[in-house]
């Protein structure tokens, strides 16, 4: 089968749905950003690399940038199976970072309110497990959800999320 087989799908077969924690990723940053301003369409240029723009993106954050350790992942990916079990989303993979967590997803539902469901129960359990205050911003605004329209698109989705990720990291 290749990339252009017909597929008679009524929806996606799955979705990669990204998100970052807060404050990790800032416009400005040398590895490029896309804006909510027509710049996150494909094809169109990144927010450039800027210490200017970068420096006062930090300067105007609501808290300090958050990083999920060993225990706050362990939180965060409990988090994100429970709302796909009550849902009954099937979850074919996840890998939590330091600053980012993925998921291989399907859903009838549109991946933006799988992410939403995910990044508020994610915020609730560590809040309830005491592993972060009230104060403190969790998550960044938005995050990608990838449609998986084909079985060798959600088999390279799963591949990425679990061997694409760099080595494991410790639960500290």
């Amino acid at each position: 089968m290749t990339d252009f087989d017909w597929d008679d799908n009524d929806g996606p077969l799955a979705y990669l749905i990204t998100f970052r924690t807060y404050g990790t990723w800032l416009h400005g940053d040398d590895r490029y950003s896309v804006d909510r301003h027509g710049k996150n369409i494909y094809g169109t240029s990144r927010v450039l690399p800027s210490r200017n723009l970068n420096a006062a993106m930090r300067e105007n954050q609501a808290s300090a940038s958050f990083l999920l350790d060993g225990p706050c992942r362990g939180v965060v990916e409990r988090a994100i199976r429970e709302v796909c079990s009550l849902r009954g989303y099937p979850l074919h993979a996840i890998n939590i970072r330091t600053n980012h967590a993925h998921s291989v997803v399907a859903s009838a539902r549109k991946p933006e309110i799988v992410m939403n469901a995910f990044k508020s129960n994610a915020t609730k359990e560590l809040r309830r497990a005491g592993l972060v205050s009230v104060e403190q911003q969790v998550w960044a605004r938005g995050g990608s959800t990838r449609y998986l329209w084909k079985p060798n698109h959600v088999e390279s989705a799963i591949e990425y999320v679990l061997n694409g990720q760099g080595d494991d990291l410790p639960n500290f």
